[in-house]
């Protein structure tokens, strides 16, 4: 009998000790599987050339995705702040510095699509799919026209914002890789 007693005293313990891991190992597992956030400051790459073009400033209102050209990385002798010929509409001859060139992509479980992108350097307009990677330093970039089997996509690189320090140096090492 007193060996019963011990027995079930230790199971006691036992799913008590397991109810109390439970609870707090079980939100900080549902917190890290959450998707990392799309929001922020992202290099952009050119897939044409491998170097960085723009840092674009994506954010999120009423539900749907967004994203403007915040800086612009221009070799010596280029236009420092260049217009978009090439675009349509409301866009026509605006400056590329400040463009909203990502529009209206909803949330759908871990990724970001039905809505657009503009290529300023040809002024054309594409579906768009925004996927941010697992570690949560790259957004995928798909633009595409039909099916997005039809398209290229971009890998931009999060760009972490440092307080104290110039614009100047900040774009400096982002043209370098290191932010």
């Amino acid at each position: 009998m007193k060996n019963e007693r011990i027995g079930c005293h230790r199971i006691k313990k036992c799913a008590l000790l397991l109810g109390a891991l439970l609870v707090i190992v079980w939100p900080t597992s549902d917190l890290s599987a959450q998707a990392v956030s799309a929001e922020g400051l992202w290099k952009t790459i050119s897939d044409r050339t491998g170097k960085a073009t723009s840092i674009v400033k994506i954010w999120i209102e009423n539900d749907k995705l967004f994203g403007k050209v915040d800086r612009l990385f221009r070799k010596p002798g280029q236009d420092p702040n260049p217009i978009c010929t090439k675009c349509s509409g409301a866009r026509k001859d605006q400056p590329i510095k400040g463009l909203t060139i990502l529009w209206e992509l909803t949330r759908d479980e871990d990724e970001w699509n039905g809505g657009y992108i503009l290529d300023p350097d040809n002024g054309e307009t594409y579906r768009c799919i925004v996927k941010v990677g697992e570690n949560g330093d790259q957004l995928h970039v798909r633009g595409y026209i039909g099916f997005s089997l039809f398209g290229r996509t971009q890998v931009w690189h999060r760009v972490n914002e440092t307080h104290g320090r110039s614009e100047e140096a900040n774009t400096a090492d982002a043209v370098r890789g290191e932010r």
